[in-house]
């Protein structure tokens, strides 16, 4: 069902207000009950006890906006079936996430929470054929997609360690990808991709440095299932197959960047990759003498970057597209290479 552009603004606007609005309560609450998160270790970066549970307030947010537009709209029960296949796992992830925040769970159960995640969305996009880019095996297909959405899960959680550095990077993998969506006459998802990119802005209003408030586990996991389910269903119109394979990837380049410095940061120092610490690209930026406001404003640059990469090459050749390509693989592999080689902690 094609939405109108009229339509998507007012998404978007709704959902920016209506999580803006539901921010600052949710502050106000996690102060009243002490659901805060406090400096009491080494990775921890901040000086000051800040609030949680500004993800449930993007849950909340991203939940409400996408039911109501589908009950005043004239969407079919096949394709509230398929909100609710996107929406769901995202959220049983995020309450998870919650769980987490109040209880500092051990990483084994989010693991297995995620894996589960992964298996369950792997499944329905087969027994449906909503893979967006299927590679002709649907045991591959399976095995991709769970990898996929564990993978990406566990990247937003560990991007967000910086004030507004993980808002904004999905607020603009968000945009992209509703752009990418909406061009390619994909509108299910191009209307949760601006849901959810109005939604991020609007927490990012009280999230950007300095913090007042923080997403916690509950937002990081939500968001994760969510924009990895979206990518994986999401069919680009790249000329060439590679270029719709590294779409996605480039949609969410810095995140993914960001968690594998990290965990070949820690295995190299004989550090279990589950364990917090100091060695993320934020804090790497900081200790080149960066603020951490200057810091998220570079990762925001470098996810604008690739992000605008992503729907470059949709739009060319395939000479032209494999030439981008080429030269937007090694532009992040030397970006990798740096960061991996600065100091780790």
């Amino acid at each position: 069902m094609e939405i109108t552009n009229k339509e998507y603004f007012l998404l978007f606007v709704i959902s920016y207000l209506l999580v803006g609005l539901l921010t600052p309560l949710m502050r106000k609450v996690a102060i009243a009950t002490e659901v805060v998160d406090r400096p009491n270790s080494n990775h921890k970066s901040h000086k000051e006890p800040v609030p949680y549970l500004g993800g449930v307030a993007i849950i909340i947010g991203v939940i409400t906006v996408s039911y109501s537009a589908s009950l005043v709209s004239n969407f079919t029960s096949s394709t509230l079936w398929l909100a609710t296949s996107v929406l769901a796992p995202a959220l049983i992830l995020g309450l998870i996430g919650l769980w987490d925040d109040l209880k500092n769970l051990p990483p084994l159960p989010r693991f297995i929470a995620q894996s589960v995640a992964g298996i369950f969305t792997a499944s329905v996009l087969i027994i449906t054929n909503n893979v967006g880019n299927p590679t002709g095996s649907k045991i591959f297909d399976s095995f991709i997609t769970v990898i996929w959405v564990v993978g990406i899960c566990n990247s937003i959680n560990f991007f967000d360690n910086l004030d507004g550095g993980a808002a904004g990077t999905v607020a603009i993998s968000s945009i992209a990808l509703a752009f990418l969506a909406l061009v390619g006459d994909q509108y299910l998802i191009a209307a949760l991709a601006t849901v959810t990119a109005g939604a991020t802005l609007g927490f990012l209003v009280w999230n950007k440095s300095p913090a007042k408030i923080y997403m916690g586990d509950a937002g990081a996991l939500f968001l994760g299932v969510l924009l990895a389910t979206l990518t994986v269903r999401f069919q680009p119109t790249t000329n060439t197959q590679i270029g719709a394979y590294l779409t996605p990837v480039f949609l969410l380049a810095i995140p993914i960047m960001d968690t594998t410095v990290a965990v070949l940061s820690r295995i190299r120092r004989n550090i279990s990759p589950f364990q917090g610490g100091q060695d993320h690209l934020s804090h790497r930026l900081i200790r080149a003498g960066a603020s951490r406001k200057k810091s998220a404003f570079i990762l925001w640059g470098l996810s604008v970057l690739f992000a605008a990469i992503a729907c470059f090459i949709s739009f060319n050749s395939s000479v032209s597209e494999s030439v981008v390509i080429s030269v937007s693989v090694a532009v992040w592999i030397c970006f990798f290479l740096a960061f991996l080689k600065s100091k780790d902690s």
